[in-house]
């Protein structure tokens, strides 16, 4: 096989700002797999907060490339490259090429029914109240909303804010691991009464044991607190749901062994993004179809995206065949 990785940059619509991070634009890795006429093409974007950048993932995937145009299939890909974003671009390039050598579609090989439309959430950056309000009303299709906090005293008016402007929308926070248990508890009277349905990430990883002890009235998402399959079961009567994302984890094969074996300890499961193209959002898709909470939202924080793209009507998010995983 040909292999070829590339970086690339993606603009962002308007700056997004969560605990910690102002994003201005996108990066992601592009691996392209070719063998004879046929192509496999995979996005990886990253974990920011661990140095997982996609520079980084480039350098990755030349180290082993050797290995990969040698031909690898993708039960032996997670044991040469760890979990990131570069195992994720070269885990959804072989299942994109393994659906053009076997003329059969991705959620197929993948054991999954055809896959439907999904009901995702869209993300508002932490701002001023108002402008996050705003943002609220401008995605007037929505019916569902996700707002980043960041542990200050600006939280309560941003939930009230954005309540009152969306009432009719299931509305989620997330707090990138904002929170204090003080703060929280300051804070949690507001979430329930703007009927705030989930409550993501409040505390770094770190302080996993204070959920424990957080007798929260709203479900809770570990986000940050689970990486791969390794930390799922010591989360485990902390957290109600997992957020699985493949630059996490590293790719659709690990997503959905994570996804299922979530949904056999209990928990309930959510599928996350980066700030990704639609390159990136499609394998997602597949994770989607075993979730309870879609947030696959990352292509409309862009100013641009890649043609075929995923599209957003009525809150619904809906893939392309042509886009990614067809034969």
């Amino acid at each position: 096989m040909e292999v070829t990785a590339t970086v690339e940059h993606w603009p962002i619509l308007h700056p997004f700002a969560i605990t910690g991070y102002l994003f201005t634009e996108a990066e992601a890795v592009v691996v392209e797999l070719r063998d004879g006429e046929l192509r496999g093409t995979g996005e990886g974007n990253g974990v920011y907060y661990v140095g997982d950048t996609p520079a980084r993932c480039r350098s990755q995937i030349e180290a082993v490339a050797p290995r990969l145009a040698a031909g690898v299939d993708r039960e032996e890909l997670l044991t040469l490259l760890p979990p990131g974003g570069a195992r994720n671009a070269v885990d959804c390039a072989l299942w994109d090429l393994e659906a053009k050598r076997e003329g059969r579609p991705a959620w197929q090989i993948a054991g999954l029914d055809e896959p439907q439309p999904l009901l995702t959430t869209q993300t508002i950056g932490a701002g001023p109240p108002a402008e996050m309000a705003q943002f609220a009303s401008d995605f007037s299709s929505a019916r569902a909303l996700k707002l980043k906090l960041t542990g200050s005293e600006l939280d309560a008016e941003r939930v009230t804010a954005v309540r009152a402007a969306r009432p009719d929308v299931w509305l989620a926070v997330d707090a990138n691991q904002g929170f204090t248990t003080a703060s929280l508890e300051r804070l949690m009277p507001t979430l329930v009464a703007a009927q705030v349905s989930l409550l993501e990430q409040p505390f770094p990883p770190e302080h996993d044991a204070d959920m424990e002890r957080l007798d929260s009235p709203i479900d809770t998402a570990a986000d940050e607190s689970l990486q791969d399959l390794t930390d799922l079961e010591r989360l485990v009567g902390r957290f109600d749901v997992i957020n699985v994302k493949l630059d996490k984890c590293g790719g659709l094969t690990r997503a959905l062994e994570i996804a299922r074996r979530g949904r056999a300890l209990g928990m309930r499961v959510m599928v996350g993004c980066m700030t990704a193209t639609s390159l990136g959002i499609a394998p997602a898709a597949l994770v989607g179809q075993l979730c309870d909470v879609v947030d696959l939202d990352g292509p409309l924080l862009l100013a641009r995206d890649r043609t075929p793209a995923v599209s957003y009507a009525d809150g619904y998010l809906r893939v392309p065949q042509e886009l990614w995983g067809a034969p």
